[in-house]
């Protein structure tokens, strides 16, 4: 019969708590300018000319069709061979804005092309420039199309950011491990990681809700 002694582990709190602020921190910064660099890529994608068309579907194919793990490797490992040396919380939060920067490119491109010509046309016929007309007309309803599927991805990202335990940020994962290594109570340790992602993950994810409605779209 298995024992669980989970009091054990949660002696451990000030480490799990740190670690659980870690991880919203990288996810903070990572879902704010991975958004901004998905609206950017999707409208060159969109209106860019051939040469930058051809640079962002090239960053996007290369970003989702490898592991983010390699990804995280190739800028904390790779990068220094070009004499480029990040701090490891850098490191996180430049792989993670560039892989949901890729992913939050197509989501949001959808959004855009799904935008009636008429809208279009009426702000023009409003002598609205070319940005007031992308930022205020083309912009947040193309954002509230596809805003479900784009906070997924960000919880998806956030739930990556597992991985970056591998480059020793001291995040959730870590703070699990290093506590099972130290407490040799890895059942437990993983069961309240488990619950804290979990809850992490409904947390941000209604939280990006609520800010979408309120502060974007303006419901």
């Amino acid at each position: 019969m298995i024992s669980l002694d989970f009091a054990t582990v949660l002696a451990q709190w000030p480490m799990l708590l740190h670690g659980l602020w870690l991880t919203l921190l990288l996810t903070a910064f990572s879902a704010a300018c991975g958004t901004v660099l998905g609206i950017g890529c999707a409208w060159t994608r969109i209106h860019g000319t051939r040469a930058p068309r051809l640079l962002v579907a090239a960053y996007v194919e290369s970003v989702r069709n490898t592991p983010y793990i390699v990804q995280l490797f190739f800028i904390f490992f790779g990068l220094p061979a070009a004499g480029v040396r990040l701090p490891v919380e850098l490191a996180c939060v430049l792989s993670m804005t560039l892989n949901l920067g890729a992913y939050a490119c197509e989501i949001i491109r959808a959004g855009l092309e799904a935008t009636p010509r008429g809208q279009i046309e009426a702000a023009q016929s409003l002598a609205l420039d070319r940005w007031q007309t992308f930022t205020r007309v083309v912009l947040p309803p193309s954002l509230a199309r596809v805003w479900p599927a784009l906070v997924s991805q960000v919880v998806i990202v956030m739930l990556g950011s597992s991985v970056c335990s591998q480059i020793s940020a001291e995040e959730l994962s870590y703070a699990a491990n290093l506590i099972a290594s130290r407490t040799y109570r890895s059942f437990e340790a993983y069961i309240v990681a488990a619950a804290a992602y979990f809850a992490l993950a409904v947390l941000v994810r209604e939280a990006l809700n609520r800010i979408g409605a309120r502060l974007i779209f303006g419901r």
